[in-house]
């Protein structure tokens, strides 16, 4: 039995129709929101994500509530000491380039291709350095002292 082959581009197309068909487009920001701000997604070394990887990682950081900016293969992880904790499902990102091959008159040619990677968000994964993390802010002491400022009015 043979395995399907991976299609990266019926992938995207899916995840984008599914995102507009369950009207949350991942470039339009909900009237309510989980408060939390979503930046661009950067790859393990800070390194933006482009094009359709913005969407992609967009949709899936709105959808399950991630407040991290940071992605990264299980690979990757592993090498910074973490681990992806059991049962956290990857998002799928697509890195485009060209590879020069020679055609049949024996010119050399640029192909295009698409390869699709597994990624985790920084919130799925334990152990890594805590500058993957966004840290909650600290609680605010109101207390009941008043400023002295304000009690000079």
């Amino acid at each position: 039995m043979t395995a399907e082959k991976f299609d990266v581009y019926s992938h995207v197309t899916n995840q984008i129709i599914a995102q507009i068909e369950a009207g949350t487009p991942p470039w339009r920001k909900p009237w309510t929101g989980s408060g939390a701000s979503i930046s661009l997604p950067e790859r393990f070394n800070g390194e933006a994500y482009r094009g359709i990887n913005i969407l992609m990682l967009w949709a899936t950081a709105m959808s399950k509530d991630y407040s991290s900016a940071r992605w990264m293969t299980f690979n990757q992880a592993k090498e910074l000491g973490g681990h992806v904790r059991k049962g956290e499902k990857s998002a799928t990102v697509v890195k485009y380039g060209t590879v020069e091959r020679e055609d049949e008159s024996g010119e050399e040619r640029q192909i295009p291709y698409a390869k699709a990677y597994r990624v985790f968000n920084a919130d799925q994964i334990e152990g890594l350095p805590a500058e993957f993390y966004i840290l909650p802010d600290p609680p605010r002491n109101l207390g009941t002292m008043a400023d002295p400022a304000l009690e000079a009015f």
